[in-house]
């Protein structure tokens, strides 16, 4: 069974940063293409960030460039995202998301919620 698990949501200032963790369980990072979403309330799914295991590279979407670093952790079949310089229009639900880059099955983890404000 197949789990991705997101950690490390919660509330912070503008300006603040959080660091977001995607734990995999009967999947692996290292020949994938893993991805963040984030959904805000009543907009669409949006992708955040991307990464492609091995060759490492990653795709930013513009509203973050700059500002967030996606990576991953083989050894301990994780992702991250690190969040700085946040805005308040970064509040929203991120979600991992998982494609196996053999199989091109694909996962969703359940989410976990930032929230920028003062």
């Amino acid at each position: 069974q197949v789990r991705l698990v997101e950690s490390g949501g919660g509330l912070v200032q503008p300006g603040g940063s959080l660091r977001l963790s995607c734990a995999a369980s009967g999947f692996t990072f290292s020949n994938s293409v893993a991805s963040w979403f984030r959904q805000a309330p009543g907009k669409e799914r949006e992708l955040v960030a991307r990464i492609i295991t091995p060759s490492g590279g990653t795709t930013y979407a513009d509203s973050v460039k700059g500002r967030f670093t996606i990576s991953r952790d083989n050894a301990r079949n994780t992702m991250f995202l690190q969040m700085n310089s946040l805005k308040p229009e970064d509040t929203a639900m991120y979600y991992c998301h998982g494609r196996n880059s053999a199989s091109w099955s694909a996962y969703w983890g359940q989410g976990t919620q930032v929230i920028v404000s003062s």
